[in-house]
């Protein structure tokens, strides 16, 4: 099987994905968690079972907080809502425990103020434009004995737009469940977003690395067949390391949490995406660029 002869299909599903993912941020947005837009947090442990989330939030519709709710252990939840105030907390506690009937504890009630909340999505941007910045300097220093057929930086080039293949995939979906299902961008998801960096990177670069070997081994004059080649030595495994990952993932996805559902999900999908990105994205770039440059027809 020949990796470098579809190269044009796969171009396609990774430019629709990516299309697809792009209109669904701009149509429906990211929906920020309290951690950067500012609000409170209040935590609750019930008695006995605990109720559903569309119960909660019909006890506390009149207060209009604008909250989400998740579960946490087996009878806790965390309500996460616009700021309020110190007598709001108190009657929406009482409300809940008047109607309910249900509250054995309460603990951990907080606010972030938007100042917080500006300083980390600052912080956030600035952490991602210099990992973008560190990941593209390291790629052409790896890779700078080898500068023909393809330059040092373009490696470096087909890395990055691999890597916001991986990432803006992730953040589609996200809008999408933020949109419909109310899903907030948190922490947790950010942390999912930078491990992704990292895991995509480190998938494309042994990819590239294969290929920078064969080729100062000269295993073939032709760029596309090194390419070829390296990909099948690799292919197992990236196949096996992504596979073994899966498993912890969605094992954490279904057993860990509702806390770790979110995390976990947003790595799951850039994990697939990286996986299929080193090999059908980022080295077929390099395949592209070496034909445009010297004028190879398909």
């Amino acid at each position: 099987m020949s990796f470098v002869k579809y190269r044009k299909i796969y171009f396609i599903i990774s430019g629709a994905l990516v299309i697809a993912s792009i209109a669904s941020l701009f149509i429906f947005g990211l929906k920020p968690g309290i951690e950067f837009t500012g609000g409170s947090i209040l935590e609750l442990e019930f008695e006995s079972q605990r109720p559903s989330h569309q119960e909660i939030r019909e006890v506390l519709a009149p207060f209009n907080l604008q909250e989400t709710i998740q579960s946490t252990g087996e009878k806790g939840v965390i309500i996460k809502m616009r700021h309020i105030s110190e007598d709001e907390y108190l009657r929406v506690v009482e409300a809940i425990d008047g109607k309910a009937k249900i509250i054995k504890e309460r603990t951990g009630f907080q606010a972030i103020g938007p100042t917080i909340g500006r300083e980390l999505k600052q912080k956030t941007r600035v952490v991602m434009v210099l990992s973008l910045i560190a990941i593209l300097l390291y790629v052409a220093f790896a890779f700078r004995r080898v500068s023909y057929p393809v330059k040092s930086w373009q490696y470096g080039i087909a890395a990055i737009v691999a890597l916001f293949h991986d990432v803006l995939i992730p953040l589609g979906v996200f809008s999408v469940l933020g949109s419909f299902y109310n899903i907030q961008i948190t922490i947790p998801i950010v942390t999912a977003l930078l491990t992704i960096f990292g895991y995509s990177i480190n998938d494309t670069v042994v990819v590239f690395d294969r290929i920078r070997e064969n080729l100062l081994k000269r295993v073939d004059p032709s760029f596309e067949v090194v390419v070829d080649k390296s990909l099948k030595q690799t292919l197992g495994r990236s196949i096996n390391t992504s596979f073994t990952t899966l498993i912890v993932l969605f094992a954490i996805f279904f057993f860990g949490g509702e806390t770790l559902k979110n995390f976990s999900l947003a790595l799951i999908i850039g994990i697939i995406a990286g996986t299929y990105s080193s090999i059908f994205l980022a080295s077929q770039l390099l395949v592209s660029w070496y034909r445009s440059k010297h004028k190879v027809v398909s």
